[in-house]
């Protein structure tokens, strides 16, 4: 058996472009440690709509978009997902372009879910059970 990779760390521009990559490294990064094909959708929808979510509201107000990571570990019987901004933090938007949709999807695809300001910026901590 081939040895797999227990952590991966991306970073890109905070771009519809980015999202598709970032999107794609995590699933292999989940298949590679055991992940189903079911629960590699799942992870992937999961993230890519955390990762848009960033492309659409963090960087409102700038110049230039900045950047996202995308931070994936691995135990035994878990992985986590953390994607990170260093934008403007979660606010009200009343010209929101979203349905706002995408957080309760998260949260329904996740086993855990945890978002905190990272001052700047937010995080988004996912967690998906590796059966």
């Amino acid at each position: 058996m081939a040895a797999h990779a227990t952590a991966l760390h991306e970073q890109l521009p905070a771009s519809p472009q980015s999202v598709g990559r970032l999107r794609r490294a995590v699933a292999e990064f989940a298949g590679s440690s055991g992940a189903s094909d079911d629960q590699c959708a799942a992870i992937a929808l999961a993230v890519s709509e955390a990762l848009s979510n960033v492309v659409v509201h963090a960087y409102v107000g700038y110049d230039q978009p900045g950047s996202m990571a995308v931070d994936a570990q691995i135990d035994a019987r878990s992985l986590e997902v953390v994607v990170c901004d260093e934008g403007t933090g979660m606010r009200p938007r009343i010209d929101s372009p979203g349905a706002g949709l995408g957080l309760p999807l998260i949260a329904r695809l996740t086993d855990q879910l945890v978002i905190r300001e990272a001052l700047p910026g937010t995080c988004v901590r996912m967690t998906f059970a590796i059966i």
